[in-house]
C-alpha cells in the first residue's frame, strides 16, 4: 500500500501522553453575561455546601480564572486510566450518509470505566482527600458516574458510598458489580440505608427512584457521617474538571487539520456535552462571533431541554441544596425507568442553560426507541456499541447530513462519544426485541 492510500484510510488520531493538557478550562469569565448566582431561601443551604463539598471544589466553583492548573496527582491518574483518549473518524458512517459530512468522535469510551465520568471523579475525590474526609458519597443513574467515583476512590485510597437510582440498581447489575469490584458500597436509592431513604419508601414502597432523591441521600449521609459529597454533573466545577476532554480535542482537531462546523453530544445534567464544547465555544465567545453550531440532545421521556422552564429550582428532591437557575421540569419529577439512566436528571447545568437561553446552544430530544434503533445501526456500521445515553446524539448527525445534502456544502462534525454500551446489552435487548 502506498502512503497516500493509507492516508485515506486513517481513522484514529492519538495525542501522545506527554502532550496531555495541564490545565482545565473555566467558561465563567467568557459567558455572554454573568451566571445567575445560587439562591438560599432556607438560610441553611450554603452552610450545607461548605460542610459537605471538598473545600477546594467549592473555591473552584466560583473562580473567575479562565485556566486552572491540574494538580500533578490528578494528571498522574489521568495518564493511568487512559488519557488522552483518541479521536476516531467514523468513515463508514460518513459513507452511509453519502459522504456529505465528516464525522469525528471524541472517544471517552476509551477510559478504564468506559465513559467521560472519570475525568471529574478523580479531581473531586482527590480534593476530598485533602480535607481528610472519612469517605466520599455520591449518586448515580446509569452507573457510569458511580463506577468513576468508585475507581477514583480506590486509586486515592478512600471509601466510596454510591446511591444508585433504584430502577437502575436492578436493571443494570453489571455497572453495580463494577463499582463493587472497585470496592464501593452501592445502595439502591431510595434506600433503607439512610433516614431520608426510609422516609421516601414509607410513603411509596415501589418508588423507582430518581437522581434528585439519590442526591439528597448522598448529601445527607456525608453530612451526618463525616464524609464529603462529590457531585457528578450540573455544577460549574464538575464541568470544568471534565474539560480535559475538550482541551485534548482542540489540540487533536488542529493536529488533524480540521475545524468542526458542528459540535454535538448528549445532556443528562450537561457535563459531558459542555466538557467537549466549552473549550471551543469559549474561544468563539472571546472573539465576539460564534460561527459553529452547538447542538445538544436528550431523552424525550425526560424533556428538560425542550419542554423545561428556565427558572430557579432545586438540584435535589430533598431541597437541601441551594437553588440554581436552569432549564428544569421540576425537582420532584420522577422519571420513567428508561434505560438511558444518565439522561434522567430533571434539569440542565446552569452554564449550559444560560447559553441555551441565549440561543447559542440548540436542543433536541429523542425517544428511547429512536435512539436505540440508531445505536443498533451505528454498531453494525462502525463496530462500536454506544452507551444508551450516547445513542441519543446519533439522530443529530442525520439532521446535519440532510441539511448538507440540500445545501451541497460538506460539513465537519465533532461528536462527544460519551461512553460505550457493553454493560448495557441486556437493556438494548429488551427494547430492541432480541431473543
Amino acid at each position: 500500500m502506498t502512503s497516500s492510500f493509507l492516508l485515506t484510510m486513517i481513522v484514529r488520531y492519538d495525542l501522545p501522553q506527554d502532550k496531555i493538557p495541564t490545565t482545565w478550562y473555566n467558561i465563567l469569565p467568557d459567558l455572554p453575561e454573568p451566571l445567575p448566582p445560587p439562591k438560599d431561601e432556607t438560610g441553611k443551604a450554603f452552610e450545607v455546601l461548605k460542610e459537605v463539598l471538598p473545600s477546594k471544589v467549592l473555591e473552584i466553583e466560583f473562580s473567575q480564572e479562565r485556566y486552572i492548573k491540574i494538580p500533578e496527582e490528578v494528571l498522574e491518574k489521568y495518564l493511568q486510566i487512559g488519557r488522552p483518549t483518541p479521536i476516531i473518524r467514523a468513515r463508514k458512517l460518513e459513507e452511509y450518509f453519502g459522504n456529505v459530512v465528516k464525522i469525528y468522535m471524541k472517544m471517552e469510551s476509551h477510559t478504564y470505566t468506559g465513559s467521560h465520568k472519570i475525568n471529574s471523579a478523580l479531581a473531586h475525590v482527590y480534593y476530598a482527600t485533602l480535607d481528610n474526609a472519612k469517605f466520599v458519597s455520591t449518586e448515580t443513574g446509569a452507573g457510569q458516574w458511580g463506577a468513576a467515583v468508585a475507581l477514583a476512590a480506590a486509586l486515592f485510597h478512600i471509601k466510596a458510598h454510591v446511591f444508585m437510582v433504584r430502577t437502575s440498581y436492578f436493571a443494570k447489575p453489571y455497572r453495580r458489580y463494577l463499582m463493587q469490584m472497585y470496592g464501593a458500597d452501592v445502595h439502591p436509592s431510595p434506600s433503607e440505608f439512610t433516614p431520608y431513604g426510609r422516609e421516601v419508601l414509607q410513603k411509596d414502597p415501589n418508588n423507582p427512584g430518581s437522581l434528585g432523591i439519590a442526591i439528597t441521600e448522598a448529601v445527607k449521609y456525608a453530612l451526618e457521617n463525616g464524609g464529603r459529597y462529590v457531585v457528578g454533573s450540573v455544577v460549574n466545577s464538575d464541568i470544568l474538571f471534565k474539560t480535559i476532554a475538550g482541551q485534548e480535542a482542540k489540540v487533536q482537531m488542529e493536529m488533524i487539520g480540521e475545524d468542526p462546523d458542528y459540535i454535538i453530544g448528549v445532556v443528562g445534567g450537561g457535563s459531558n456535552y459542555a466538557a467537549l464544547a466549552f473549550p471551543f465555544l469559549g474561544e468563539e465567545l472571546r472573539s465576539g462571533k460564534v460561527r459553529r453550531k452547538y447542538i445538544a440532545s436528550g431523552s424525550l421521556e425526560v424533556p428538560k431541554m425542550t419542554k423545561g422552564v428556565y427558572k430557579y429550582d432545586y438540584p435535589d428532591t430533598g431541597k437541601i441544596l441551594p437553588q440554581l437557575k436552569m432549564y428544569t421540569i421540576g425537582s420532584d419529577f420522577i422519571p420513567p425507568p428508561v434505560y438511558a439512566g444518565g439522561l434522567r436528571y430533571h434539569a440542565v447545568a446552569p452554564t449550559l442553560s444560560l447559553l441555551m437561553s441565549k440561543g447559542i446552544v440548540e436542543a433536541r430530544d429523542y425517544d428511547q426507541e429512536t435512539a436505540f434503533a440508531w445505536a443498533k445501526l451505528f454498531s453494525q456500521i462502525e463496530g462500536w456499541v454506544p452507551a444508551p445515553e450516547t445513542s441519543h446524539a446519533l439522530p443529530i448527525i442525520k439532521e446535519i447530513a440532510d441539511e448538507a445534502k440540500k445545501s451541497g456544502e460538506k460539513k465537519t462534525v465533532l461528536v462527544s462519544f460519551s461512553g460505550h454500551g457493553l454493560l448495557d446489552l441486556a437493556n438494548y435487548a429488551e427494547v430492541l426485541g432480541f431473543k
